[in-house]
């Protein structure tokens, strides 16, 4: 009686299974190797990504350093030409931010001393001031990474003659290692010029090229 009763029981517990399916096996061993290949392209993608973050942090360090070694080279380029183009003075580019932590997103500070004034802001200087400080920080950035050609637009409008006379001086200098295109109306930069195209117009409408070599 109890051997039929266990049978009884097993048999309860065989259909309490419910269907049962014959490729169980076969089944089970697909997706087996299945899960282990997405586990290989899981760790692939893992390993991946851990290289790819390597890379990506050394170039963020390769780039960091070139920055500010061609910033300390603007710098000091600049302080040089803003002198020579004030006739003294001192200038310098800060940066605004913590550089030890992402120099990439720092701030560009300007602060200049123009011969008989205290160091100051560029927002503080006058126009003419403020004009000549760009053209040094362009002139020193021409130095580091020189441009096969350079247009001026009106650049020396702002400046006054005495300024205007050193910035001449200046570009004239410049020009025997970079060219130079200027647009200008002032006489001291007009002869600091090796070659002069005018544009007249002696009839409405019609505008005539008047050219001078001055070289």
């Amino acid at each position: 009686m109890n051997g039929t009763r266990e049978i009884d029981e097993i048999k309860e517990e065989i259909a309490s299974m419910g269907p049962v399916n014959p490729n169980a096996i076969e089944d089970y061993a697909r997706v087996s190797e299945r899960l282990e290949h997405l586990k290989v392209q899981r760790d692939d993608l893992v390993k991946a990504g851990e290289d790819l973050k390597v890379v990506i942090e050394s170039l963020l360090g390769d780039m960091k350093d070139c920055f500010l070694e061609k910033f300390d080279q603007i710098n000091t380029n600049f302080s040089e030409v803003f002198s020579q183009l004030f006739g003294g003075g001192h200038a310098e580019v800060l940066l605004v931010g913590d550089k030890e932590t992402d120099v990439m997103d720092c701030g560009i500070d300007i602060i200049a001393e123009p011969p008989g004034k205290k160091l100051q802001n560029l927002n503080l200087l006058s126009g003419g001031e403020k004009a000549l400080t760009a053209i040094a920080l362009l002139f020193a950035m021409l130095h580091i990474n020189p441009s096969p050609v350079c247009l001026l637009d009106e650049i020396d409008a702002p400046l006054d003659e005495a300024n205007v006379v050193r910035f001449s001086e200046y570009l004239k200098a410049l020009s025997e290692s970079l060219q130079f295109i200027v647009i200008t109306h002032r006489k001291p930069t007009m002869a600091a010029c090796d070659s002069l195209y005018g544009i007249a117009m002696h009839q409405k409408g019609v505008s005539e090229v008047v050219s001078v070599e001055l070289s």
